[in-house]
């Protein structure tokens, strides 16, 4: 016989990611002896009556419409099936403790370490889990575990907890100054500056110093939540007798500029000068990179050249930072006259480099020197494209709607050893078979490819172009199903998109089309 097995037992046993497409049929005795543990776990359990036969299928099991692979569950997959369920730490401890399932799993680093990033974002069931695997005789935690459950504690903004934690710590030498950055950085998160400068105070209740290494972590903790006039202040109370090196300086070259105060930065270096260090290229291509921002070229110009002068000439990302930037501000010119003094530099080029300047000639409209660039100077210098290189190369002459070019370097990728087609590569193939109106074979085959052929799933932004475009296209019945296929997937389509295909969809007279829409756009009104 076959009896439907309980939806929400199966959402309590089995993880998510043991959900599989199947074919095929199986019975529970065939199920049960070829996934033991399963069949021991069940064993433990009291179903109600209506369970005593079930329905599988392969070796999946059905559960209304969610598919779940017996065969592959593993130590990992039973613990977090029964952790899912709890509500607290507590009663997820003492679920575990109180299943024989899971008594009969051991303990290793490996499995703790598991499941602490499948419940990094749930410090209740890390929390849990945490505390089970202390239950087992002869189990202690490797300090990369306490580590790991403290950022967790911090991350979610359960302090109290983590402080007790590292109380813990403390007696057993465990707290480093791994475990003393994670601290003072998830304090600064949640704006707590005087825990984060507890936490330094209390270096040697911990069996630590006061060193340059801490007040990096303390300064770098502060300036990465724009606290830089804070750190500043408490750099100069601590400089008399902590001596800072070159890395203290560029924590604030960078903090500074991440609060636009980048006149402050530049003065950071002839600060870190008179301390007796050198400024490197990485300290200036921060600065640059910030002017950047601001449009003042001038400025980046003035650094340029004061790299030069002073013995420390820009690396070839600081180059490609100001191309890209340019490019950007639509200074094509300009742009291509960095690539020049790239050449000129005796800088050597890397594959990013290229990249910006096959963008940059393809935004001028210069696309015979940018396919130079590609075919002849990038293989000259035993440079390598990646899928990027690709990708701007399709995206160039797709923009400029050369279909056939596109797709010749489309196919060129498809049968490069070095890299394969993401789903960046296919956007503005689709988006030009809808300018074209290519919505049938053409766009059904760019989708085959994607799906099929190199297994890439649609983004939010994908689905959305198809979606409008197939609308536009009066392919409606078609978008519809993209639709249902997104919802699927659980990708929150926009409300413009909802009210595009609601709108097609009345007008066809698809009244469950209709009303399966309106009770999604319900939904999601409701869910804010």
């Amino acid at each position: 016989m076959r009896h439907p097995l309980s939806a929400t037992l199966l959402r309590c046993f089995f993880s998510e990611r043991t959900c599989r497409t199947f074919r095929g049929s199986i019975t529970l005795g065939e199920l049960s002896s070829s996934c033991g543990r399963f069949s021991h776990f069940m064993s433990t359990l009291c179903f109600p009556s209506t369970l005593e036969s079930t329905q599988f299928i392969g070796t999946r099991i059905v559960c209304g419409d969610q598919l779940y692979d017996s065969a592959r569950l593993s130590d990992l997959d039973i613990l977090i099936a029964k952790v899912s369920g709890g509500s607290s730490e507590d009663e997820i401890l003492w679920s575990l403790t109180h299943d024989e399932a899971c008594v009969a799993i051991h303990a290793s680093h490996v499995l703790v370490e598991q499941l602490l990033h499948r419940f990094k974002d749930d410090w209740k069931s890390a929390l849990g889990v945490f505390r089970w695997a202390e239950t087992h005789p002869s189990f202690d935690h490797a300090p990369e575990a306490y580590d790991l459950m403290v950022d967790i504690l911090g991350k979610t903004r359960q302090f109290g907890k983590m402080r007790e934690l590292v109380d813990e710590m403390r007696p057993k030498n465990l707290v480093t100054l791994k475990t003393v950055a994670k601290l003072m950085r998830r304090f600064a998160g949640a704006h707590q500056w005087e825990d984060v400068m507890r936490t330094f105070d209390e270096l040697e209740t911990f069996g630590l110093h006061k060193s340059t290494e801490s007040m990096n972590l303390l300064l770098d903790a502060l300036c990465k939540e724009n606290q830089v006039e804070l750190a500043r202040e408490i750099f100069l109370e601590l400089k008399s007798y902590i001596p800072p090196i070159a890395h203290t300086f560029n924590i604030f070259i960078h903090g500074w500029c991440e609060v636009n105060r980048v006149d402050e930065a530049h003065w950071t270096i002839q600060e870190m000068k008179g301390h007796g260090f050198h400024p490197c290229v990485i300290s200036y291509s921060t600065i640059i990179q910030s002017y950047c921002q601001l449009s003042n070229y001038n400025k980046v110009y003035e650094l340029l050249d004061e790299m030069e002068a002073q013995g420390y000439p820009p690396n070839i990302v600081s180059y490609t930072t100001i191309m890209c930037w340019l490019t950007k501000s639509e200074q094509f010119e300009e742009a291509l006259q960095i690539a020049e003094r790239v050449r000129l530099s005796g800088c050597k080029p890397d594959t990013l480099f290229y990249n910006a300047l096959i963008h940059a000639l393809g935004r001028a409209g210069r696309l015979r020197e940018a396919t130079e660039v590609f075919t002849v100077e990038m293989p000259k210098n035993c440079i390598t494209p990646n899928t990027s290189t690709y990708n701007t190369m399709i995206a160039m002459f797709c923009h400029r709607g050369h279909m056939q070019k596109a797709l010749y370097f489309l196919k060129d990728l498809e049968e490069s050893p070095f890299c394969e087609p993401d789903p960046q590569t296919f956007y503005p193939l689709l988006k030009l078979c809808f300018k074209f109106g290519k919505t049938d074979n053409c766009l059904k085959d760019l989708l085959d490819d994607m799906t099929n052929k190199h297994h890439l799933s649609l983004d939010i932004s994908s689905y959305t172009l198809l979606i409008h475009g197939l609308c536009r296209a009066n392919k409606c019945d078609w978008a519809y199903l993209l639709f249902e296929e997104m919802i699927d997937k659980q990708l929150t389509p926009r409300h413009q998109t909802c009210r595009l295909l609601l709108d097609e969809v009345k007008m066809r007279s698809m009244y469950d089309a209709v009303e399966r829409i309106q009770v999604y756009m319900r939904q999601m009104k409701a869910s804010k």
